[in-house]
């Protein structure tokens, strides 16, 4: 295998290894987002039940103040009942306070229905502040865990391209030509193995002069199926130094 190929073979390698770290880089602050999204969702859940809570308590307030008052009203009505000169005033007076006292009961069985209702919005409250408290603590976490990554991963992609650089300036300008045309028309791939007469990529036979070409020169030769970069043996050694030497792409 030429050292022009194991260049190549190796850039695949360090551009395969590049993007699976860029992608990880740009996935955090959407996976950040979506936690905060969803912390943001449960506040306003609880909100909204720390809000419907204190409605309830309000209107139960009210209605508290509305039955003392018909109550002091009903009073006041009595002791006008008492000085009542004739049997019209008289009912008049009872038939007040009776719709007082209907307004009593409706405000009393209110209270009850908002006595009912308050018990589950207190137990969601304090079970949601509970949750939150945890839930806050563990996107805090994740997002310390996350810039601690991203610092890695930024390290780590800064030494990749600087590997990258030196593979780069080591090849041929129409080898690295070559490899960025390929590379851009399959999505990143550029280089396959041939395995048993077969582009492993595309999966199509070989021509057998193409392929023990490939495999008694070791140059760098594309498929004639799907333009890919193909290598023959599976097993690169990239210790020591690539040979600086001129070379050429193989046309099919």
């Amino acid at each position: 295998m030429s050292p022009d190929l194991r260049l190549v073979i190796h850039l695949q390698d360090l551009d395969k290894r590049i993007a699976e770290l860029q992608a990880e880089i740009s996935a955090f602050p959407k996976h950040i987002a979506s936690i905060e999204r969803t912390l943001d969702s449960h506040l306003r859940k609880l909100e909204a039940d720390r809000a419907a809570l204190t409605a309830n308590q309000r209107e139960r307030k009210s209605l508290e103040g509305a039955i003392q008052t018909q109550e002091q009203k009903i009073s006041k009505l009595r002791d006008q009942m008492m000085e009542a000169k004739t049997n019209e005033q008289y009912r008049a007076f009872q038939k007040e306070i009776d719709y007082c006292q209907q307004e009593i009961r409706k405000a009393e069985d209110r209270i009850l229905d908002l006595m009912g209702e308050s018990d589950p919005l207190e137990q969601n409250v304090k079970v949601a502040e509970a949750a939150l408290k945890v839930e806050k603590q563990k996107v805090e976490q994740e997002k310390e865990e996350a810039r601690c990554r991203t610092a890695e991963d930024r390290a780590a992609l800064a030494e990749l391209q600087t590997a990258r650089k030196v593979d780069v300036s080591d090849l041929p300008p129409n080898i690295y030509s070559t490899y960025e045309r390929v590379r851009a028309k399959h999505k990143g791939v550029a280089v396959a193995e041939a395995v048993d007469g077969r582009c492993s990529a595309c999966h199509i036979a070989l021509r057998l002069q193409f392929y023990q070409e490939l495999r008694g020169t070791g140059q760098v030769m594309l498929c004639e199926s799907c333009g890919r970069i193909l290598y023959y043996n599976p097993s690169v050694s990239f210790e020591g130094e690539a040979d600086s030497s001129p070379s050429t792409v193989a046309n099919p």
